[in-house]
């Protein structure tokens, strides 16, 4: 099944879970065995990709700024982009230059995704019951794209993955792993670095620099 075939499913659930005004956002980046899966929580219309009117991608983080400070800083994003996303504002992303934004991260072996894929007008929690409502969803992504190692954002997401109760400060550089008709998956839950969990970036950094490090380890074990 290609990753197309569920944004209808994703789209039905924005219609049920999202904000009426705007659009699902989805996926981006390596979809054929990333180095790594980032899973995030869910959208808001801070992406401008979520406007109805948007015809280009509608990955996450477009038209943003923040979080392209932590793939730049764990050597997932090249500068020359990385600089480019920070002399732009919100309305000068186009559809060419979110193509490009995100022609890099496959370039470096990236998919990233959201566990919720309704956007909301603004980042309030989303419910663990609505944010179960796009697990199984998020599982066949995961099992189409088969990536080499998953990351969680938060313990909210991280909980509702691994199906038990996660405290990211308890659990840093500790691998976790789910079952996917029979695919066995390794996850590691790390600090949310954004919004209310900005402070927490740098501690983000340093566990995906370690992860990464520890997955080339095991590849040439």
């Amino acid at each position: 099944m290609p990753l197309s075939d569920l944004k209808k499913e994703y789209d039905q659930l924005q219609v049920q879970y999202g904000a009426k005004e705007l659009d699902s956002i989805y996926f981006g980046g390596c979809e054929k065995n990333p180095d790594i899966c980032f899973v995030f929580m869910n959208p808001t219309g801070k992406n401008i990709a979520s406007d109805k009117s948007w015809k280009g991608r509608k990955s996450p983080w477009l038209g943003t700024k923040n979080i392209w400070k932590l793939f730049y800083q764990t050597h997932l994003l090249s500068e020359d982009v990385f600089q480019n996303i920070q002399e732009k504002k919100p309305k000068d992303w186009d559809y060419e230059f979110c193509d490009f934004v995100y022609e890099d991260i496959a370039r470096h072996k990236v998919f990233i995704t959201n566990l919720g894929k309704c956007t909301q007008l603004d980042a309030r929690p989303l419910p663990d019951d609505v944010l179960k409502q796009y697990l199984d969803l998020l599982f066949q992504e995961i099992d189409i794209v088969r990536p080499k190692v998953i990351i969680t954002f938060g313990n909210q997401v991280s909980s509702i993955v691994l199906n038990k109760k996660i405290s990211v400060s308890e659990n840093r550089k500790i691998c976790h792993e789910i079952v996917i008709h029979q695919n066995h998956y390794p996850v590691y839950p790390v600090f949310y670095p954004v919004g209310n969990g900005i402070f927490h970036i740098q501690q983000s950094i340093e566990d995906i620099l370690w992860i990464i490090e520890k997955e080339k380890e095991e590849v040439c074990l």
